[in-house]
């Protein structure tokens, strides 16, 4: 017996998208951590936000303080994070908000699920960096603990990152500046008529 069902808003996507003057759509960042995910996804933030586009950063960080706090970082628990983020950001784009997260999401195939999910408003960001070059910056002492032995399953170090093989945008942030970056990644919405 089935004791749920799927309420529908009587709001209509378009309805929303008229009234907030700009679609809504989902800019997953992927990559190593230390590979500028969440500077790229704040600078972007305050970008759009300047242009009136209501936006709103889903942190990996910020993510596991609170809806994801009963999760640690095996494999499965990796898995579910990933695809409560995506939830969560399908009801953000049915609210007619761009979603941007910040993730290091390593596992291909939790990307597909999210795209398959949100579908045409799934805009997949690597952030193209190198392990050497991620260990170097070390911003937050976690690639040190990685090789104490002190992390285990931390990603690059003892467990796998799982690259995009087509992702939509590509920032390269070992060489690219963060003006570069945002810049492309607004010349790709603007292109693709996500924003004008």
């Amino acid at each position: 017996m089935k004791l749920i069902s799927l309420e529908k808003s009587f709001i209509l996507p378009i309805e929303r998208e008229t009234l907030f003057g700009h679609k809504s759509f989902v800019l997953w960042f992927t990559g190593y951590s230390g590979s500028g995910k969440s500077t790229l996804a704040r600078n972007l933030e305050k970008l759009l936000f300047n242009l009136r586009i209501k936006t709103y950063v889903l942190d990996g960080d910020n993510i596991r303080h609170g809806l994801c706090k009963d999760l640690d970082f095996s494999e499965k628990d990796r898995k579910e994070n990933i695809r409560r983020v995506s939830e969560i950001s399908k009801l953000f784009i049915d609210a007619g908000i761009v979603v941007i997260t910040s993730l290091i999401s390593p596992y291909r195939v939790d990307r597909d699920n999210a795209r398959n999910l949100i579908g045409e408003k799934f805009i997949e960001i690597h952030c193209a960096c190198s392990i050497e070059a991620c260990e170097n910056r070390d911003t937050k002492g976690l690639y040190k603990k990685a090789r104490l032995g002190q992390l285990p399953k931390f990603t690059g170090i003892t467990d796998v990152y799982e690259p995009p093989l087509n992702p939509d945008i590509t920032v390269n942030t070992e060489i690219e500046t963060i003006i570069q970056s945002t810049e492309k990644i607004i010349t790709y919405l603007k292109f693709h008529d996500f924003i004008r």
